[in-house]
This record gives structure tokens, sequence and C-alpha cells, in this order.
């Protein structure tokens, strides 16, 4: 038996076939440039959800969302056709907010570290050496 559960697996497969039918099969307009974060799939393998980002404003966004609700029926079949699953799973497309709270995460790290940084330089300036 391989390693990890068979969802996994699947949802490991599903993200490679997704981005590549994006990337060289999908020609509709409104997909900008969208990266496939991760995908989830149920423990019973019928559904799956299809994280992405893309950039843009909120219009691009909401654009790239159409499009890739109109092209659920086309991925499915040929996830159906190239992963040869029993049941191909209904495929739910999100957007992925986890990136930007990644970014913020990072952001308001930075700036503890920096008014560490600054509090350290005061220190130095104004303290004497211990004479222990």
């Amino acid at each position: 038996m391989g390693q990890g559960s068979r969802p996994d697996r699947v949802a490991d497969l599903i993200r490679a076939e997704v981005t590549t039918m994006i990337a060289r099969e999908l020609h509709d307009p409104g997909i900008g440039f969208v990266t496939v974060t991760r995908v989830q799939v149920t423990n019973d393998l019928q559904h799956a959800r299809v994280f992405y980002t893309s950039l843009g404003d909120a219009e691009a966004r909401k654009n790239t969302a159409r499009a890739l609700e109109r092209a659920e029926g086309f991925m499915r079949r040929q996830i159906g056709q190239r992963l040869r699953l029993r049941r191909t799973p209904e495929i739910d497309f999100e957007f992925d907010t986890s990136i930007g709270h990644q970014d913020r995460v990072e952001q308001l790290l930075k700036e503890i570290a920096d008014e560490h940084a600054r509090a350290d330089q005061d220190d130095d300036g104004s303290q004497e050496p211990d004479e222990s």
C-alpha cells in the first residue's frame, strides 16, 4: 500500500490536471493569471474544492471566478477521463484567502522584529555594561 491517504493522492492528481488545463486548454478570456494553490477532496471522493489565487483587482477576480465556474463541467469530464476514477468528484472553485492572511502575518512579524531591533539599539546606547 502506498503512503498517504487516498483522498490526498487524488487531490494531488486533480491539482496537477486542473493546473495543466488552466494553463493549456482553457481559452476563456475571463481567466486571468491563475495559480491553483491546493485541492481538498472529501473522504468519499465525491467533492473536490479547488483553491486558487489570481492577479488583479476585485473585478478581475470576479471575472476569473465566473470563467472557472463556466469551465467546471469541462474540467470534470477531463479529470474523469484522465484519472479513470470510478466516480468523478464534483468540482468547486474557491478563491484562496489564506495567501492574504499569510502576507498579513508576515507583515506583522516583520513589524515586531523591527520594533525589537529599534529597542535593542536604544538599550545598547543607554545601558552600562554589567559587572557580574
